[in-house]
């Protein structure tokens, strides 16, 4: 036979057949002294009584009446979410630095926080500028007649929608699009050639936001030295999370966002990407490199992001969820002295105590369970 609930198993029930309550030396005891608070057992005032525990889960006959409680709640059905709260940063995302292709000496570059859209300098080498169009595949070979891929389909629908036509986007280079590439190049005030070099463009995902300055007006540049730095130009939260956490990110779950001045708003996870992290270590000691977990978060309503050029804020992540369960807070629980919780039910008849099933703990809430367990049942609040 299973053993009762709140009980361990081998051990016998409390109570007869007929209800009455065993010899004293088979009752359970209740202290109604003990609650658990936060996760913690918390030793309140009152002496203990004597209660028989039904296999049911309802009390016997006591050796002495329990003393009805200083307060009452009713059980609740309610989802329950429990949270674990990350800092995260307030901006724009990562940076995305970027080098000249060619060597050269920077003639020009967009001022840090302005934003440039497809078709628009993003510097100047030799006083020739480097344009940005938007696309996922970098830009990484010359494009000429008779080339074919799909880079020059990218590179083609962004000649169109910058209002040059004359040829058919697909993936072959052909003499008419070496013709609208001139046309092109003469707006831009650039030699002629009718072929697009890589160094010439960069690709990106839409407008971008200069971050900031990786050289200035004059420096010498070329490949390995940062240009500039870029990111997108949409308000989010970038969080940099151990390994362990991974659990907590699952794309386009919902989280909360609470930032500097008290306010709470809503997001979702975006990209979430693995980087390394190499810091220095101590002296005489090689770098520390460490895995770890980059996730972005877009406001819900991304006005309420606004008012705050970069700050730290809170991020709220989902660590558990139990939907439509039976919740009490936390301070009803009681402590049984041989083990497990219960609740002190209230009704016409009196109180009594009945053994209970502990499930997820969250918001000063407890999910609980038993056979005698149902949604409006009054229980008792022990008092300080």
């Amino acid at each position: 036979m299973s053993a009762p609930l709140g009980t361990d198993a081998g051990t016998a029930p409390v109570t007869g057949g007929d209800g009455t309550a065993d010899p004293p030396a088979r009752r359970r005891r209740w202290r109604p002294g003990t609650v658990l608070a936060a996760g913690a057992v918390v030793v309140l005032a009152g002496g203990g009584v004597a209660v028989g525990v039904a296999a049911d889960g309802s009390a016997g006959e006591s050796a002495g009446a329990a003393p009805p409680p200083p307060a009452t709640t009713t059980v609740t059905r309610q989802t329950l979410v429990d949270r674990e709260t990350k800092t995260g940063e307030l901006g724009y995302g990562t940076p995305r630095a970027l080098d000249s292709r060619d060597n050269g000496t920077l003639t020009w570059s967009a001022a840090t926080g302005t934003t440039v859209t497809r078709g628009r300098a993003l510097y100047r080498v030799d006083d020739t500028p480097v344009v940005l169009l938007y696309g996922s595949l970098p830009a990484y070979r010359p494009l000429r007649s008779g080339v074919s891929g799909r880079d020059v389909e990218q590179f083609e629908r962004n000649l169109t929608e910058l209002g040059y036509t004359g040829f058919t986007v697909d993936q072959d280079y052909t003499s008419a699009t070496a013709d609208a590439v001139r046309k092109w190049q003469e707006d831009l005030g650039v030699a002629e050639t009718g072929q697009v070099e890589p160094g010439r463009i960069v690709y990106a995902t839409g407008t971008v936001r200069v971050a900031s300055q990786g050289a200035e007006v004059g420096d010498a540049v070329g490949p390995g030295r940062a240009v500039l730095s870029i990111t997108g130009t949409a308000r989010l939260v970038t969080c940099t999370l151990d390994v362990d956490d991974q659990r907590l990110v699952r794309k386009g779950a919902e989280v909360t966002i609470t930032l500097p001045d008290g306010k709470r708003t809503t997001g979702r996870v975006g990209t979430v990407e693995t980087v390394i992290q190499t810091s220095a270590g101590a002296a005489g000691q090689d770098p520390v490199t460490e895995t770890k977990i980059e996730v972005s978060v877009t406001g819900d309503d991304p006005a309420a992001l606004t008012g705050f050029e970069q700050a730290a804020v809170d991020v709220g992540f989902v660590a558990a969820e139990r939907a439509a369960v039976l919740t009490v807070p936390v301070a009803a629980l009681l402590a049984l002295a041989e083990g497990g919780y219960g609740l002190q039910v209230v009704d016409d008849a009196g109180t009594r105590i009945v053994a209970v099933k502990t499930g997820l703990f969250a918001a000063g809430r407890v999910e609980v369970s038993g056979d005698a367990v149902v949604e409006g049942l009054t229980v008792g609040m022990p008092g300080d």
